[in-house]
Formats: C-alpha cells, structure tokens, sequence
C-alpha cells in the first residue's frame, strides 16, 4: 500500500532523513521507534505532504505522492494525526469532527441551490457518523463543548476522530498515548484495532514500548535519520543496535542495563 524508497531529506545542512526504505502492506500495523531526533515525525511529514522530500519516492497504492499538498494525499485515503495537536478554541467538538468529513455538495452555492434535499442528507450523515466516532471515543457526552477546553487526552482522542471521518485507507499517528491516561489509553488501544480490523493500515510513532508491543506486528527502529533495523516487537531488546540505540555505548550505559520498554525515560511530546 506504501512504499517509500531512498527518503532523505536534510535541514539548514543537517541531515534529518538519510536514504529511508519503508513499506506498508493492506491491513498491517506498524510500529516506528527510535530515540528523539532519529526523524519518525520528519519521515511522516513527507508520507503526508507536509515536507517534500530531497530525494527518494513515495507511491500509495502504486501512485507517487511526495510532491503532492497534504489535503491531496488526504483525499486519496492516508491520513495522519500529530504528536501535539492543537483543537480550535471557540468550534464544538462536534463541529471540529465534521472538518473531517468528505467536501459537501452544499459547500457550493449551486448545489446549496438544486439539491438542498441531498445537501441536507448528506449533513444529517456526516452529523451521525461523526456522533458514531465520538461515542466510541468515549467524547460523546462533550459534544457540545469547546474542542480547545478538551484535555491534552481528550484532544488526541478528538484528532483521531478527526481522521477516521473519511475511513482513511492508511492512517499515520504520531505519539498517539502522549499526555493519555490509562483509562483513555485502554480506549485507545481498543479502538484502534477494531480500526485496523475494519480495514485501515496503521503505522505508529511511540515512545511507549508495551503500546508497541501490544498492537504492533512489525517495528522499524530509526537512528539518526536511518533504519536500523526491521523486526517484531518481541525481537527489540535483543538487537544489539537497537540497545546501543537508545541507551548508548557500553562504557556510558549503567552497569545494570534494564530490558528495553523499561529504558523508556524520555519526556513526552518532544518532536522528532
């Protein structure tokens, strides 16, 4: 469904991206990981359009898209979430939902004018549907409220909601537990692999090593700016490189060297 070849891309001179080969078959769940600054967010902004790549391709169902706008790439089917999203202030939740929508006839005066009876059947469907997504994100009861008074949680929730409007072929999510407490957390799994059984591919930027462990059936492990390697989740901690990844060479690693999941100290919602 995804395959990128030679990604790289570099910043003020500095190398973000360096030759990055991924791919992403129908109905998988894939983890992406590796320390801060290793590029998991840089090398989902040029998945999503947000950057353009320097060099190398991406095609999504065999179609090339790295030097498509976002909103383009959006309405072929891959969609994606960011590690700090940011809800609008005065718009209800449920009102941030329908921005997620398919464009509606009625969004053109002509159609507002000829077919007001498919306009308005088309709101009371996007209306439902998004009433649907918020219950199952268990925000249905704050349909009403301002979308920027969520919590940090709440939010992330509401941005999923967002991109599963369109029943997206392949959704991005960037650091999906970041700031999500336990119990929104276990909704959050939950609701992501009745996502995936519905259909949609998913590949996951985490720090949080048991979420990959628990939904992910293959992880690349990314270091400055390239693939280290591509496995199962079970096989990370006895990855030599991986290891030295994130924990450093052997003469600066503590003398006791936890498993890997428990190495995971470092602060959330720095971007990559």
């Amino acid at each position: 469904m995804l395959l990128a070849e030679g990604i790289s891309k570099r910043f003020s001179g500095i190398s973000a991206l360096r030759g990055i080969d991924m791919e992403v078959s129908p109905g998988e769940i894939v983890g992406l990981v590796g320390p801060n600054g290793s590029g998991k967010s840089t090398l989902l902004n040029t998945f999503s359009g947000f950057i353009r790549p320097d060099a190398g391709t991406v095609r999504f169902h065999g179609e090339r898209i790295e030097r498509r706008r976002p909103w383009d790439i959006a309405k072929r089917g891959l969609q994606r979430t960011f590690q700090l999203p940011a809800q609008p202030q005065r718009m209800t939740t449920l009102e941030v939902m329908l921005t997620g929508a398919n464009l509606p006839r009625g969004s053109t005066l002509t159609q507002s004018l000829l077919r007001p009876g498919r306009v308005r059947t088309e709101q009371a469907q996007a209306i439902e549907r998004a009433r649907e997504l918020l219950d199952e994100l268990t925000l249905l009861d704050l349909e009403h409220q301002a979308a920027g008074s969520l919590s940090g949680g709440q939010q992330k929730l509401l941005a999923l909601g967002v991109a599963l409007m369109r029943e997206p072929d392949l959704l991005l999510l960037d650091e999906p537990t970041a700031g999500v407490n336990r119990s929104l957390r276990r909704a959050l799994v939950a609701r992501l692999r009745a996502v995936n059984e519905a259909g949609t591919a998913l590949v996951i930027v985490e720090h949080d090593m048991g979420f990959v462990t628990e939904l992910c059936r293959r992880v690349y492990v990314l270091d400055k700016g390239e693939v280290l390697t591509s496995c199962q989740p079970s096989e990370l901690v006895s990855n030599p490189r991986v290891v030295e990844a994130y924990l450093g060479t052997r003469k600066h690693r503590p003398r006791k060297v936890p498993a890997l999941p428990a190495a995971e100290r470092e602060p959330r919602n720095v971007p990559s």
